[in-house]
Order: C-alpha cells, then structure tokens, then sequence
C-alpha cells in the first residue's frame, strides 16, 4: 500500500470511530418534560404546564443539527408557547405555556427535538371556577385582548349588519332588544367559516380561538337566567338558557361600568327602566307597552352611534334602529338621554365574558 493509500485508510478509519462517537453522543441526549404528563383545568385559559431542561450538548456545532424545541403542528395538538431562560449553570429552559380547551378531555402534545419527537399526555378536566362570582363561568370568559377585541368586533358588526337589512329582510326571531343582544352574541361565537359566512352579509374577520358556540360545557345554554356564583350543577339544573330577556341580560350576564357613557367602548350596552306606565317607555318610537327595561348597543369605532331594536310600535313588528351618540344625549324626551342625572337611566354594562380585573 503505498503511503498516500495508508493516510487515506486511517482517515476513514478516524471519520469511522468519529461518527460512532457522535452517534453515541446523539443517542445519549434525551429531552425530558417535567411533568411527564400533564394535566391542566378546562378553563380556556393559557397555562404554565411543564418545564423542559435541555442538556448541555457535546455536539460540535458545524455538525449543523438544530437544538430547538418546536411543537409538531402536522399533528393536532393543545396550543403551544415556550418560554426561554437559563438556569445558574448556564443551562437552557424553556417553559412549555399550553392553551386550556374549554371541555374535558384528552390530548396529546407532539414536541420536536433534532429530528426526534417527544409525545406528552394532557388531559384537562372540567372546571367549575368562577373568578369573579357573577354566575359566569371562567370557561366561558374570553382570556386573551385578541379574543376579547374580535367578539367586539363581531358583535357590533352584526347588530349593524341587521340593522342595514330592509324591515322585510330581518331576521324574525330579532323582534324586540333583547333579542338583538341575544342573536348577536351568540353569532360573534360561532366559527365564522365559509359556510356561515355564505348565509350571512357581515364582514370577515378574526374570529375567537378560546372555543367555538355551541362546544362548550354549557352547549347552546349560553345565558344565565338565576341569581349566584356558578357551581357545577349549574350546567344541566336550568341555570342557563338560550333566551333571556333585557332584565335578565343585564342582571346576570353582563356587568356595570358606570353610569358615565364616555366609559363606554364598542360592543358594550347602555340600559334603560322606564317606569312611567301612563305612557310608551318600550324605546324612542314606541308606542305599545312591552317591558320597562331597554337595552341599546354601543356601536363605532369610538362609540360614536347606538343600534337597537324598538320593539313592537303600533301593533307591529317594530323596527331596528341607528342613532347618533350626540343625538341621544339631546333627545327631546329627556327619559332616554343617557345622562347620570336620568334616573331612567341605568348606565354602560359590559358582558362578563369581557370581565378582565375591573
């Protein structure tokens, strides 16, 4: 063998011996989630659920295998964010934060590590908490601003969307304020895909991502109708409904900001009680008696207008509505001027899906 011919063999020999050192070296890291299972409440909310150390590797770095940890997301799984810090010793950390789903169940999350994966089990079991004690449950309260901000967004677009419609176009079951706050609400829940978007005229937009109506806990019982801080039982026991009417809507589904309009922002409502029974209080225009309390929109990008439904006016369906903030606040009978001073005048609620720390 001539001497070029013996370098040559011991090269491939060193490359050899080289290669099953680093391939020992590869076999020899494993990536660790502590816990090795998971198990989070069913709350919708985003938590802290594991925590993984990755180990110092002997890789050298030309080798070019990538050392990050991502979420295998050709494979359904519980939504995922990792945080990165570093220990005392200069280790990598990195906090896996999970998205709750709102029902009960089991999941699996699918991590990616240097072309290996790493399966967790997650499950998440029903809970019944409520934060704030006002009979809606944390499951059904929007966690996020984006998911906040795109119910706003649906849900002013669609009372205005039905307020465009010709009186003959209007949907029938929307026949008096209520029951706008009632079909609005619960479209700005829906998932806004294709086959929704074709039988209705809204625009597209964000929709939520915390859960999609009707999968939820509570099903298509979207209101509380009772007094009390939410319990278990309350989910089959006829605490929550699909109708409620304007009272109700106000008393135990929705909250108080103040009695000051300028706190109001789109997507929230202003309520009425006329007491006056010698004469129409149902809204401005009617004129035959339906419920004392009455509930208008808060609609614009800064609030500048209201959409509400009138209820019936002289025997018939009634009609929606789209006034002027500045015109309300100067209207000629001064029971609906949305002013402190106006006993009449209950004040700017807000959904308690939206509650976030007032």
């Amino acid at each position: 063998m001539t001497r070029r011919g013996k370098w040559q063999a011991y090269a491939a020999l060193a490359l050899g011996a080289m290669g099953v050192c680093i391939a020992g070296i590869w076999r020899s890291e494993r990536l660790n989630t502590e816990p090795h299972q998971v198990t989070l409440p069913a709350d919708g909310a985003e938590h802290v659920a594991f925590r993984i150390r990755l180990p110092a590797s002997l890789l050298p770095s030309w080798l070019g295998l990538d050392g990050a940890v991502t979420q295998d997301t050709a494979t359904p799984g519980p939504a995922l964010r990792l945080l990165e810090s570093k220990d005392p010793s200069g280790h990598t950390i990195l906090d896996g934060l999970l998205q709750s789903t709102v029902t009960p169940g089991h999941s699996q999350l699918h991590l990616l590590w240097r072309h290996r994966s790493l399966s967790v089990p997650v499950t998440f079991v029903f809970d019944s908490s409520d934060s704030y004690g006002d009979g809606t449950p944390d499951f059904l309260r929007l966690h996020t601003a984006q998911d906040r901000q795109a119910f706003r967004n649906w849900f002013t677009a669609i009372a205005e969307a039905q307020a465009e419609q010709p009186p003959a176009k209007l949907l029938t079951e929307i026949d008096d304020c209520a029951a706008l706050l009632r079909f609005a609400y619960r479209e700005a829940l829906h998932a806004h895909d294709e086959a929704w978007l074709a039988g209705h005229s809204s625009e597209s937009l964000s929709s939520i991502r915390q859960y999609v109506y009707p999968q939820t806990p509570l099903g298509a019982n979207l209101f509380r109708v009772r007094p009390g801080p939410f319990l278990t039982g309350d989910i089959d026991n006829g605490s929550f409904a699909q109708f409620a009417d304007a009272r109700t809507l106000m008393q135990h589904n929705t909250y108080l900001v103040g009695r000051d309009l300028r706190q109001a922002r789109p997507g929230d409502l202003i309520f009425y009680r006329q007491l006056d029974q010698d004469s129409p209080y149902d809204v401005p225009g009617a004129t035959q008696y339906h419920s004392p309390y009455h509930s208008m929109i808060v609609c614009g990008e800064k609030g500048s207008w209201v959409v509400y439904h009138t209820g019936p006016i002289h025997h018939g369906k009634g009609e929606m509505r789209r006034l002027l903030v500045a015109d309300l606040l100067h209207h000629p009978d001064a029971r609906w001027r949305p002013l402190e001073e106006n006993a009449n005048f209950l004040g700017v609620y807000r959904w308690n899906i939206l509650r976030e720390g007032e």
